[in-house]
């Protein structure tokens, strides 16, 4: 028997965290996992996070937030999306940091570092002397499997995903897709991959056949110059799993974004076309029966909670 979805949640005033995690365990029972891009947001706090477990001398520790909130997050959430490892490899020892501050029951998934993922390093001052300059580990699976992929092996089991990200790109898709291939063709066993591109003329047959060959998902993602999530829910579904990011409104620029909606402490412009894209697509996993990781960011409409929330209710 099928577990209801939209049930309404109980009320109890605020925000119902207990209600809130107890659908979302439910709906992981049938392999749809649904978290937020990244956790560590004050914002967030007397709603997915206590203060009090974060005073330290009688007084709010950011310190310790940072630290410690990880553990907190998965009270409500099963898996969270970490963007922070596309800026670069984590050591061994973070590693071992990072999944030792959360319950092995919480899943991950990982963005792989743009230092294989950009074939141009962007005209941007944190790039220092490299921005502009062409990327030598680009596509470089050797790099990859060194300096990400070893390290991560001992925690396979809690990574449900890892996620190559492409940014907006010159090249045509069939020179892209024709990189691409190859490089899939030589990544190691043991995680699964997806592949999320900026270019809607890259979602072509011959991109979506590339991936299927090497059982890898398309990341549908509601982003800038993307076409709506409604849109891509049309398109193959190349592997046994689906991954699903809905990160911004489309034709809005990032950094509009995070102007309008920081500290990202509430809905501050609600988007009812994703959020409806995104029941639909959650339906049809469950009757698929086919795995599937869906994460929602602060940007898209000003508090990821709060948009999980009212998606999984309404």
């Amino acid at each position: 028997m099928t577990l209801p979805l939209f049930d309404p949640l109980p009320a109890e005033g605020g925000f119902n965290r207990a209600a809130l995690a107890a659908r979302l365990r439910a709906l992981s029972g049938e392999q749809v996992f649904i978290g937020t891009s990244s956790w560590k947001y004050e914002g967030w706090l007397g709603q997915i996070y206590t203060s009090e477990r974060y005073a330290a001398r009688g007084r709010f520790s950011q310190k310790k937030f940072q630290a410690e909130c990880l553990t907190e997050y998965a009270e409500t959430f099963p898996i969270v999306c970490g963007d922070f490892s596309f800026y670069q490899f984590p050591t061994p020892e973070f590693w071992e940091r990072l999944f030792a501050s959360a319950p092995a029951s919480l899943q991950f998934a990982l963005k792989v570092p743009e230092e294989v993922t950009a074939e141009v390093f962007p005209k941007h001052a944190r790039y220092g002397p490299r921005a502009g300059s062409r990327n030598e580990s680009y596509l470089n699976a050797d790099a990859l499997a060194a300096l990400f992929l070893d390290p991560l092996r001992p925690y396979a089991s809690r990574i449900a995903v890892l996620i190559f990200e492409f940014g907006s790109r010159r090249a045509s898709g069939r020179e892209f897709t024709s990189t691409l291939d190859p490089f899939l063709g030589k990544l190691p066993e043991g995680f699964r991959y997806s592949v999320e591109v900026r270019n809607r003329e890259y979602l072509t047959p011959r991109y979506f056949d590339c991936l299927k060959a090497h059982s890898a998902a398309h990341v549908l993602n509601a982003w800038t110059r993307m076409p709506p999530l409604d849109w891509q829910a049309k398109l193959p579904v190349p592997a046994n799993f689906t991954v699903v990011r809905a990160l911004l409104r489309q034709g809005r620029l990032y950094e509009k974004a995070v102007a309008m909606f920081q500290p990202y402490d509430k809905i501050r412009e609600e988007n009812p076309e994703t959020r409806d894209a995104l029941r639909e697509w959650i339906r049809r996993m469950r009757e698929e029966r086919r795995a599937s990781y869906i994460f929602v960011n602060n940007r898209l409409e000003g508090n990821a909670p709060e948009t999980i929330r009212a998606v999984v209710e309404e």
